[in-house]
């Protein structure tokens, strides 16, 4: 063999020939189709699946009962058995600043009597009666000595139950008109106050502490300091003002449900206030004799009578 038949014409014939059988191959390869029915039939088994998945949860969720679970929170809220649907808090933080609700302020107000139109007269008001009695309170605080016994603290207005108020008219020896406040209190210890406010400001107080019943076995007590309310002063004895507001208060027995009194020429009203009477009248004429007290029972019998009560004054001084 020669060098031109070996390195010359035999070459361009074997490439074309190479060519030829490449290019036959790469046109019989191609990419597989995409398989789409196929794609497609097994998202919708998939999806099936995950339905079928979702209702069975909500088919235990609604075997629970109602308010029992919150689900995402975190949270278990637990209802009371017969309760309605509970209302889920949010398990967010309250924001910073917001309002914390305040607890309700201690009273500073003393109690209501029973009945104001009869127990609050004279046109005062139960804002006035208690504004009286602090004055009173106030001032009987301001006087009082560390060295004083216990029992003359009389505590705040908070404490006491208002029974009574009413004017009060000046007379020769404590001259000017004012009004009374009358208040009772159960705790530390009983205690009964009569307080005078003449011009806006505490002008007397007299205070008694302890039972009011004392070692008294009657079932109708009246108030030893009572003449404050019902007496013009000694010295204008058979000259006192008229018309005159009077007043009488006292302890009374739950047997007694129902009582009288008369003082001069007339009657007056009684009051039961939680085991204090209140009696009140006007006078219009000059006395000698202290007002007379009846006490009856539910049957209406006596049981009380003042003019038989041999602790009882029945003559003014």
């Amino acid at each position: 063999m020669s060098e031109e038949t070996r390195g010359g014409g035999a070459e361009p014939d074997f490439e074309e020939r190479l060519r030829a059988l490449l290019a036959g191959d790469a046109a019989q390869v191609r990419p597989s189709p995409v398989p789409y029915p196929e794609i497609r039939r097994r998202g919708l088994v998939e999806r099936r699946r995950r339905m079928g998945v979702t209702g069975a949860a909500l088919a235990a969720l609604a075997a629970v009962p109602v308010g029992a679970y919150a689900l995402g929170g975190g949270s278990t809220v637990t209802s009371p058995a017969g309760a309605g649907p509970t209302a889920l808090a949010s398990a967010h933080p309250a924001p910073t600043g917001a309002a914390t609700p305040t607890p309700s302020a201690t009273p500073t107000a003393p109690g209501r009597p029973a009945s104001a139109a009869h127990q609050l007269l004279d046109g005062i008001t139960f804002e006035q009666a208690a504004a009286g009695l602090g004055k009173c309170l106030d001032d009987n605080e301001a006087h009082r000595t560390p060295k004083e016994p216990a029992y003359t603290d009389l505590g705040r207005p908070a404490d006491y139950r208002i029974i009574l108020a009413m004017r009060s008219t000046g007379d020769s020896n404590t001259p000017g008109d004012g009004y009374f406040v009358v208040a009772v209190r159960q705790k530390p210890v009983p205690a009964r106050l009569i307080c005078t406010v003449k011009d806006g400001a505490a002008s007397g107080l007299n205070t008694s502490i302890g039972d009011p019943f004392g070692d008294a076995k009657t079932p109708v007590v009246p108030d030893i300091n009572s003449g404050k309310l019902y007496q013009q002063s000694v010295i204008d004895k058979g000259n006192w003002k008229l018309p005159f507001r009077w007043g009488i208060i006292g302890g009374h027995r739950a047997s007694v449900t129902r009582m009288t009194v008369s003082y001069g020429d007339g009657a007056g009203q009684v009051v039961l206030d939680h085991g204090w009477f209140v009696a009140t009248g006007t006078l219009h004429q000059q006395v000698t004799r202290a007002p007379h007290l009846k006490g009856y029972d539910a049957t209406g019998k006596l049981v009380y009578d003042s003019d038989q009560d041999g602790s009882y004054e029945k003559t003014l001084p």
